[in-house]
């Protein structure tokens, strides 16, 4: 699962299917472009509570990645720590979902 997961993130970073970032995310909630979002393991309390909060209102789903910041980060190629992840497409989203599940 965990290659796979990560593999998968990559794969969405590099068709553009990707907003970084807490508040990047948070803003793109009310216009419905992501149908998932996705933070880190090792994410703050207060972005947890944050992208949660703003993730139930909008109607959006949001989980947690078995993974830490440093560990998305390296999948997606960035090199600054990413705690949130809102992925924009709709197969790649069901596709993080399942894997996430399993």
């Amino acid at each position: 699962m965990n290659n796979k997961f990560l593999f998968m993130l990559g794969l969405c970073r590099k068709a553009g299917k990707v907003i970084i970032g807490t508040d990047l995310v948070t803003k793109s909630l009310p216009s419905k472009k992501a149908y998932l979002v996705i933070y880190a393991s090792d994410a703050s309390e207060n972005t947890v509570k944050k992208v949660t909060d703003k993730c139930s209102f909008y109607g959006v789903e949001c989980i947690k990645a078995p993974f830490s910041s440093f560990e998305i980060s390296n999948a997606i190629g960035k090199s600054a720590s990413v705690c949130t992840l809102g992925i924009t497409d709709l197969n790649f989203s069901s596709e993080l979902k399942s894997l996430c599940q399993e």
